[in-house]
């Protein structure tokens, strides 16, 4: 199994609350920040309300709905016709199967607000979900917990509210909790080299526990595994041909059987390289050099039917295949490519390539022509095209091998393929995936997962790739996505940011920038976002505590523990909302409601609330009183009132022999009973 707005919301909540109400705290302050070390790892939780995609409509006065859901508690939208009944929608933008909360807070302090919560997938089918309809409990709204799979709409309907009350809504939020589909794991190509050759063992708490690079992403609860394959590996520093040949075919093969063994999902990252494939640089292997491009879009189909046949043979079916690595500019270059570091030595990453010898263009490849994107040129844009053409046939070759594998032995081997979105250039990989799956269906071929890499630097804030990342879907709605390559240091021995990142380069910065990457891609609609994959933990920003280790036995920063604590085994009720008049010790419930994601049951729990001392309630204003439960804190809202509102419009009675509780009021605070002379339109 895999929580507010923030995401490290437990150790939050009092400081959010009493902010966002600018009122007294009861009880103890919050703790200080974690010593130097320590992380602190809780579910991640996300208000899909905050989502741009998200929208807001209503019964009346519609123009104003967005107020409800623009993160100020100070705004509100309200109907244009009070009156019972009125209601408002929350769209948001496609459906979701771990929504588990929903809270909404009302305009008015002190009134009593009675309302339902339905849900919908489609807009016109809807099922209640909170039935708060007969409340008397008084206060400014609710948080509320259930389970219901594809839910795109959420409607609050006030069925009815006390006389005066404002007939609105000041702010809605959804909840959503990862899934248990999102896979969570790592590129760790570098498990080969880090046992076979160095030796190299791992642990978190105890060096007496310490385990090989794959156990200890078991143990940390990583459940997919990448592998990368080179064609004819080489040492990326000497280029010479490695032996053992590290990342070749037959060492990836026999790691990918660990992989296996251990229970993990695998992916098979082909590079069709002997060294890096990546939007800088995709060269031939040697020994395709000098094909003809109709002897290299056959290399490229027997080459990968081959290895995937040979995976499945030895019992390890890869459960994807991803044809190359980040491909914006294409892969396999060939002469269609200008590659200025062949005839300049001085280029800043001349040392970087082996392949220096102009054999390795003399024939077409599968590179794209940038430089042509948009040219009114009909030579450039002629150019450009075949570029694409070829690019797409080599594409094709080694997606149709992968299909024939599958279906040859009765298999679901996915398909992917993992280009990048630079910062500020969404345009270009918009133009990417339209060429790409429009020329690759036209081939007859598909993929399954559309794929990206996001390392801030390069790729923008947090908030910049998301919205990239939800364009993408947007444009192709039949595609899976994967944040299929992330990373961020836990420590580089100056504990500031990268650049576009707010997360400071300590284990606890680390483990809240990895939630955030995991939240993106589990809060793309339609649940379409299947997994994150962290890039190298153990050799590139690595999660290794190099300060604290002992070589070869290698400490762990604690945020490895992100794999095993993001999901939310339990959601709780984890804010109440109350009021009391002027001198009167507010009424706080015994217990608060949890569910438990396993299986959709709600439970009590009970909660242990500080003492009000009688200075907090002598005047009108709000205090938040925080509460202790089995599961973590909790807070109250409360708001001190002079005077308690009438509860409902209309007349109804009330017994006033009913002892008071929780959400009850005494009878020196009701009259038995209610009556107005009706709604308001």
């Amino acid at each position: 199994m895999r929580g507010k707005r923030t995401i490290r919301a437990a150790s939050g909540v009092v400081v959010a609350a009493a902010m966002m109400f600018a009122g007294t705290v009861v009880g103890p302050a919050a703790p200080a920040t974690a010593a130097a070390g320590d992380v602190t790892i809780t579910p991640v939780e996300s208000d899909l309300a905050r989502k741009p995609w998200v929208s807001a409509a209503a019964s009346s006065g519609a123009a104003k709905a967005a107020r409800a859901i623009d993160g100020d508690r100070t705004t509100a939208w309200v109907a244009s016709r009070q009156r019972a009944g009125e209601w408002l929608t929350l769209h948001l933008g496609g459906t979701y199967d771990n929504v588990r909360k929903v809270e909404v807070v009302f305009p008015d302090k002190g009134a009593v607000y009675q309302y339902v919560i339905d849900a919908s997938s489609d807009g016109t089918t809807w099922g209640t979900v909170v039935d708060r309809s007969a409340t008397w409990v008084p206060g400014r709204g609710g948080v509320h917990l259930f389970t219901r799979p594809d839910t795109a709409y959420l409607r609050v309907t006030i069925t009815r509210a006390s006389p005066g009350a404002k007939i609105g809504v000041s702010e809605i939020s959804a909840f959503n909790y990862l899934r248990d589909d999102l896979l969570l794991g790592a590129d760790l190509s570098y498990a080969d080299q880090n046992t076979a050759r160095d030796g190299l063992t791992y642990y978190v708490n105890d060096p007496a526990q310490a385990v090989d690079l794959l156990s200890l992403a078991k143990n940390s609860g990583m459940e997919y595994v990448r592998l990368r394959v080179f064609n004819d590996p080489r040492d990326e520093r000497s280029h010479e041909y490695l032996d053992p040949a590290y990342q070749g075919p037959e060492r990836t093969a026999a790691v990918a059987k660990s992989v296996k063994d251990k229970g993990m999902g695998l992916g098979v990252d082909l590079h069709y390289s002997d060294h890096w494939a990546d939007p800088s640089k995709q060269a031939k292997p040697t020994a395709w050099t000098g094909l003809s491009f109709a002897d290299l879009t056959t290399e490229v189909y027997d080459y990968t039917r081959d290895y995937v046949q040979t995976l499945v043979d030895q019992g390890t079916a890869p459960d994807k295949v991803a044809v190359g690595n980040e491909l914006i500019n294409g892969f396999l270059w060939g002469s269609e490519k200008p590659q200025p570091w062949f005839a300049d030595p001085a280029d800043w990453c001349h040392s970087c390539y082996f392949n220096h010898d102009p054999a390795f263009i003399a024939q077409p490849g599968g590179g794209l022509r940038w430089d042509y994107f948009g040219s009114s040129d009909p030579a450039e844009q002629a150019a450009y095209d075949a570029a694409w053409d070829r690019f797409t046939t080599l594409q094709a070759a080694g997606i149709k091998a992968v299909r024939d594998v599958s279906a040859a032995n009765g298999l679901d081997i996915k398909l992917e393929t993992h280009v990048i979105i630079d910062n500020g250039r969404l345009d270009r990989t918009l133009e990417f995936w339209n060429q790409f799956l429009t020329r690759l269906k036209a081939k007859g071929q598909d993929i399954d997962v559309i794929a990206h890499s996001y390392y801030p630097e390069w790729h923008g804030t947090a908030e910049h790739y998301e919205s990239s990342l939800h364009a993408i879907a947007a444009a192709h709605p039949g595609y899976e996505l994967e944040i299929a390559e992330t990373s961020h240091p836990a420590n580089d021995w100056d504990g500031v940011p990268v650049p576009n990142s707010p997360y400071p380069k300590t284990a606890q910065g680390q483990a809240d920038a990895y939630q955030r990457v995991f939240q993106i891609a589990n809060d793309l609609p339609d649940n379409r976002g299947v997994g994150a994959l962290v890039w190298e933990p153990a050799n590139w920003q690595e999660m290794v505590d190099w300060a604290g280790s002992s070589w070869p036995v290698l400490k762990v920063f604690p945020s490895v523990d992100v794999f095993r604590k993001s999901d939310a085994e339990q959601v709780r009720q984890d804010t109440v909302y109350t009021a009391t008049p002027v001198r009167h010790a507010p009424r706080l419930p015994a217990t608060i409601d949890v569910l438990t994601t396993a299986d959709g049951s709600i439970a009590p729990m009970a909660v242990t609330w500080d003492a009000v001392p009688s200075s907090a309630i002598s005047a009108p204003g709000e205090i938040v009183v925080n509460g202790t439960t089995a599961l973590g804190p909790v807070t109250a809202v409360v708001d001190v009132v002079r005077r308690l509102a009438p509860p409902i419009i209309g007349c109804t009675s009330f017994d006033r022999s009913e002892p008071a509780g929780p959400g009850r009021y005494g009878s020196d605070l009701m009259p038995a009973t209610f009556c107005t002379s009706g709604p308001v339109d």
